[in-house]
């Protein structure tokens, strides 16, 4: 019996799904999709001073929408709010907290205007997040977070992967629903003349 390398493991948990299902199925999203609205009073990537949200982050042009605590039942949210979301909270802001990437936060960051620009931040940070993840050992594995990571900071960097991976499968499979949902509505809209 070999030896079970973790590292791959854990690094797979994602990729396989990542390769097999999710970024196909990403390419050619539209700017129409990207910050489609399929519900009122949606939360998304706004032109700075347009959005009523009770808060609002972000260093560019546009900011994106939220508010602490979050409403209940919280907004429904666009897939460039998603994918905002994915690429400075899940990612660059881990990649800064425990892979050298220089420090970013939800304030800091200039989201994408386009879908293409944010496709492009998704593959730069997941690309640096899993070459973080693959430079780890199997005692790097067992050690804890540390304190970037706040309340879990005991927890052992494996679990961090394991809930990164679960993030973004979540995350990346609501894009590609509401992709569906963009195109099947579109398509219902031709079949009835409007």
């Amino acid at each position: 019996m070999t030896d079970l390398n973790w590292n791959r493991v854990l690094r797979e948990q994602f990729t396989f799904h990542w390769a097999r299902q999710l970024r196909d199925r990403l390419d050619g999203l539209t700017d129409d999709e990207y910050f489609w609205e399929p519900v009122p009073g949606c939360w998304s990537l706004r032109p700075r001073g347009t959005s009523t949200a009770p808060m609002q982050s972000g260093a560019g042009d546009l900011i994106i929408e939220f508010a602490m605590p979050q409403p209940d039942p919280a907004p429904f949210t666009t897939i460039a709010w998603r994918l905002g979301h994915v690429i400075v909270g899940i990612l660059a802001m881990r990649n800064a907290m425990h892979f050298g990437r220089a420090p970013v936060d939800y304030d800091s960051f200039e989201y994408a205007p386009t879908a293409a620009e944010a496709l492009k931040q998704l593959d730069t940070e997941l690309a640096a997040w899993l070459a973080g993840v693959e430079s780890l050992g199997d005692a790097d594995f067992a050690r804890p977070c540390g304190e970037a990571e706040g309340p879990f900071a005991d927890r052992p960097m494996a679990d961090l992967v394991q809930h990164i991976n679960r993030e973004l499968i979540h995350h990346l499979a609501e894009v590609c629903l509401l992709r569906d949902l963009y195109l099947h509505s579109r398509s219902q809209s031709v079949r009835e003349g409007s």
